[in-house]
Formats: C-alpha cells, structure tokens, sequence
C-alpha cells in the first residue's frame, strides 16, 4: 500500500510557502493506501519515443505544436506528426530508468515519451472515481489520457497521482507521458551532483478505483511524549457533510471514532496497548481506517523517538545508531532499484554488516525500501536532493524543496522506521542557505513531530590537530549530521591519529560520512590508493577516531554498494562508479567490510558527554 502526499501536510506547506514564494499550481496529491485498492497495474513494456529536441511539444519554430506525441488518442489521419508510431517504436519496462535498459541511453538526458494501452474494468468507469498514481517519474512528468492532459509534476522521487473520472474508458485507453531528467539550476537536485541522473519511470504505474468518498490519507503514530497514547489524523476526498470515521487496531481490540469538519479532515486520539517497534523487534500492527463505503488497510509500527542532551531516546531509551547509506541502486544489475525483492537485498547486506539503521541518500527511496525497513527493523534516515550548492535565493527552487519535502513526509508517515528527516547535505553556510534550510526545519516540525530533524553539515579546522563542528543551522536541528573524509580527500589514514573533534552544540552527532575508495580485488599496501588495504586501513584509524567523539550517537559511512556517477571517470579503478562501496556493485565483499562488521559487533557502550564545546 502506497502512501501519498497527506493533505494536511499539503495544506500547511501551501500556508508556510505563501510568504516564501510567488503562488503556484497546486501539486498533484498522491493517494495514500493506493496499493490496496481494485485497479489495474500499468507496470510492463511501454512503447517509448527518445526525443532529444522535444520535437513531440514544438515545431522547428519553437512554437507549441497544435497535435503532438502526446495527442495518441486522435484519427492518424489527422496528425501533423507522420514522423512518429508508438505502436512500432521499441519498449521499455515500467518500473525502471532508461538509462540501463538502452546502452544508448545510459548518459541520455533529456525528454523520453512513454506509451501505452490498457483495459480498465467497467466498474471503474461507472458507479465509482477513478486515478493514475505514479511512484516516481524522473525529473518532471506531463500526463495525458485518450488526449486529455491531466497535468504535470516535478520532483523525481515521490508519488503523485491524476483524477480520471470521467476520461478512462472500460476499452483501449491510451496513456501517454512526457518525461525529462534534464538538469537544471534551479532544480532540485540541481546541476551537480555525485550520483548519476537516472531518467524515466523509476517506481510502479497504477489504475486505481475508488469510492465516490474515500479516505485520502490518515496518519496512525504514537505521541512523542505518551507511548500509551494513540494520535493523528484523517482527510476524506468527496466527502460534503461531516462524516463519521473509525479506527481500529484489531489485534488489540482499540477502536476509536472521530467525525470530520465540512472539509473531511479530523484529528483524533485514543488510548491503546502496544508492543513498541524497535530493531530488536519490529513489530508491525494491521490499522485499519473505515469512512462511509470506503475500507483501507496499512501495516503499523509504534515507536517513540526523541533526543536528550546528546542522547538519541528510542521508546525512551538511549541507542547507538550503528548505521551505514546507501543509493537506491541496485545490488548486482545496477540501475534504479525497483522492486520489494532489489531493496531486501540491500538492506540484508546492511543487516550482515551488523546495523539497526540505514541512511537513505540523497532522495527518498521508494516506499519498497521504507516498508522493508520497517519489516526487517533498520531505522532510517530519510533525505531530499537539497545537495551541495543550489539556488538559494531562487524562490523556485525553495517552492521545490518545500514540495518534495512534504511529498515525501506524507508518504512515510506511517512508517516506524522513518526516524530522521534531512533537510540537507553538505550545503556551504551562507545567509541565503540558512534562512532557505531554517524554512524547511520549520516545514518538518509544523508537518510531522513524532520524528527528529537532521542535515549532513560541513566542518572546519581550528588548527592542525582540532575540527570544529559550529555550523550556524545546528541550532535548528535535533541531530547533527557530519560528513568529513579525514584519510581521503583529508590528508592520510594517519591524520585521524591524532585529530579531535569539538561541538558547539550539547547535541547527538552522527557522523554521516566517511569513508575512501577501493576497487574490490585491487590489493597493495596501506598507502596504495584505491586498493582494498588503503580503505580498510582508513576505516580502522577512522573508528578509533571516532569512537573518542564523546557527543557520537551514530554513524552511517560512505557507503554500502559502489554506485554509477560521471564524476568518477578513472579509467581501470573507477569506470564511471563511486569505489567507496564496502560492497563492489556486483555485491563483492572488500576488506573494509569486515572491519565495520567487527567493530560494530564489539562497539563500546555509550559514555556520558561532556558539556558542548569542550
């Protein structure tokens, strides 16, 4: 069951925004419990069109054309385009990029229409509403319907959907979409970045049924303070009256009924006994949500998270974040990973390495790897592509952060595994950057409370042997994240020897970062560069480092599995991959992998911290 973007969330995201940025189309809002619902799959071969200079949109005069790709659904005859046949242009799978479905594709950046014809049950035509909901499409998407356009979304990694009532047809529908991953300034991410820029249709394309009222969203999660205490809140779609709702948790036996105001939404709470989720034991409990003739299932974890001083309180009790990140690719084959199986798989080699956590870098992953996490007990920290340098004073890009981020908190709200959202990574300080992170910190806390705040922040050296961790927005953030390659783009594994680390915040750090890179099978001594001794050697001196950190709540290094980027063109040692994997992309194991699964099976308790910046 795929969680959308929660109206509430929406709603107050487009309050926040108005002082922000100029208004803007309302977003298409993805449904929640959409999975779960009668429909149809459009996963499966779409006949594609690669359309480098968006011939399908404009004529040679650069002008919109009348008729275009997209206009499948008229009489041939009356096309201006005789260029162009769906029916006869080859296929790509959908879920998928497609970049490694083509070689002549892999570097391509640009427009791509996808094509397809489907049968929709009668019921879904008559009696009932009916959507498209689309996992992800990347970068931005335009959607059309037996030739109607149903409108347009931007943001690579979250789900969006179309109402259709009315235009989808019992026989021979014709969906068309226009995607293009072309990178962009004031685009998120934006026009640098260290991962590869994967276009298409990433995650799952869906026909679904309805209700003509319909719960659109509901949030279950315990109070951050009382674990006793069951809150949060349901939006009905279609409703006209104020509608009664009921909760359950069946296994329990609590029921709880709310009604909604004039527009369908309601708050609620309600007392229950459960069992926390926690990674010893992530207990999941069905919830189900009733309103009118509408009935919607979801699978549950309750878990309370919070910090204290520099502790990090898990159901009220310190915990060790012993963690590591990862890209959604996946393990073996490459590419966007897609599917429930390619996420287990990352996150069993995660298990073996000895974590209860993962971060999910630098996008939100697809809902396949949160709901794994919350099956197989692995916190997570979840993030959006505000990356490096952007357009920080490009109320645009500010309205697209603002988006993603509520996209994605809507989706995961539900899921107990979700325990950190990241506003940023490595984002140089400056005003414009701050007020513009300061803007998302309070987007967080006014959309979710139940989870913490974090961004990856940069550093600083006091002198030769002191880093300093000050960075201005920390006083915003629950956690401090930190990146720093102390042994690889900073001096030799040496340095860490005799490094310390000071904060100017008594908070939790997590050491977000870390790492060197290797080719697996590459072997020398422990200054060779690139070989497998080099990196297990930093991770060793690294570990010893960073164990002296008396603020340490966590670490996740850098990284699980070697990733595609084209900042890593090394011919024989990097081929077009990040090396930094402890795993090779085809799930070799290197040495470094060993060295982090020791040491977290050995990792010292947690230690009392000191007063900040001593």
């Amino acid at each position: 069951m795929t969680h959308g973007r929660g109206l509430f969330a929406v709603l107050a995201a487009a309050v926040i925004c108005a002082a922000a940025a100029p208004a803007r189309a309302a977003e298409p809002s993805a449904l929640a419990f959409a999975d779960g619902r009668a429909g149809v799959s459009l996963d499966g071969a779409w006949h594609v069109i690669v359309d480098p200079y968006d011939n399908g949109s404009v004529d040679y005069r650069s002008q919109p054309r009348p008729h275009g790709y997209f206009d499948d659904a008229k009489p041939r005859d009356k096309s201006d385009l005789i260029e162009y046949d769906f029916a006869r242009s080859p296929t790509l799978q959908v879920p998928g990029d497609w970049n490694t479905q083509r070689a002549d594709l892999l570097y391509y950046e640009g427009t791509v229409w996808y094509e397809r014809r489907f049968d929709a049950a009668q019921s879904s035509v008559a009696g009932s509403r009916a959507f498209i909901q689309f996992g992800a499409a990347a970068q931005r998407a335009t959607v059309w319907l037996n030739g109607k356009r149903l409108g347009d979304h931007e943001g690579g990694f979250t789900p969006f959907a179309f109402e259709v009532t009315g235009v989808v047809r019992a026989r021979d529908n014709s969906i068309v979409v226009k995607v293009d991953n072309t990178r962009r300034a004031d685009a998120l991410p934006a026009l640098n970045t260290d991962w590869w820029n994967y276009g298409g249709l990433t995650r799952s394309v869906r026909l679904v049924q309805t209700p003509r009222v319909f719960v659109r969203d509901a949030r279950v999660q315990l109070d951050k303070e009382n674990a006793g205490l069951v809150h949060g809140f349901v939006k009905l779609d279609g409703a006209r009256a104020p509608t009664p709702v009921t909760i359950e948790i069946p296994e329990t036996g609590a029921t709880h009924t709310v009604t909604t105001d004039k527009t369908g939404a309601a708050r609620f709470e309600f007392a229950a006994t459960l069992e926390a989720w926690s990674p010893e034991s992530p207990r999941l409990y069905d919830v189900v949500v009733r309103a009118a003739d509408d009935r919607v299932q979801d699978r549950v974890g309750f878990r309370t998270i919070r910090v204290r001083g520099p502790d990090i309180l898990l159901n009220g009790k310190p915990i060790f974040l012993r963690g590591i990140a990862l890209h959604e690719e996946a393990l073996g084959r490459g590419g966007r990973a897609t599917t429930r199986a390619q996420a287990e798989a990352l996150l069993a080699a995660a298990k073996e390495l000895g974590c209860n956590f993962v971060r999910l870098a630098h996008y939100p992953h697809s809902d396949e790897m949160t709901r794994a996490a919350d099956r197989m007990g692995l916190m997570v920290w979840s993030e959006i592509p505000v990356y490096w340098t952007i357009a920080w004073s490009n109320v645009t890009t500010l309205g697209a952060a603002r988006a993603q981020l509520a996209e994605a908190i809507a989706r995961d709200h539900n899921r107990a595994a979700v325990i950190l959202w990241s506003v940023g990574n490595e984002t140089p300080v400056s005003d414009a950057r701050n007020r513009f992170l300061r803007t998302l910190v309070d987007d967080v806390r006014a959309a979710d409370d139940t989870r913490l705040v974090t961004a990856a922040l940069e550093h600083h050296a006091a002198d030769a042997h002191t880093e300093v961790i000050d960075d201005p927005l920390g006083v915003a953030l629950d956690v401090l994240g930190l990146n720093e390659y102390v042994g690889w783009y900073d001096g030799l594994p040496a340095k860490c020897d005799t490094l310390a680390w000071r904060s100017a915040y008594d908070k939790p750090i997590v050491v977000s970062e870390f790492g060197a890179d290797a080719k697996a099978g590459m072997h020398g001594d422990a200054l060779t560069r690139f070989s497998e001794e080099y990196q297990a050697d930093v991770y060793r001196r690294q570990l010893a480092m960073l164990k002296k950190i008396p603020w340490l709540r966590g670490l996740s290094p850098w990284i699980l599995v070697d990733f595609r980027s084209p900042r890593r063109p090394l011919p024989g040692v990097q081929d077009g991959f990040n090396r930094k994997g402890l795993l090779s992309n085809d799930g070799t194991k290197k040495q470094a992998f060993d060295v982090l699964r020791d040491a977290y099976r050995s990792w010292p308790p947690l230690a009392p911290a000191p007063t900040a910046g001593r």
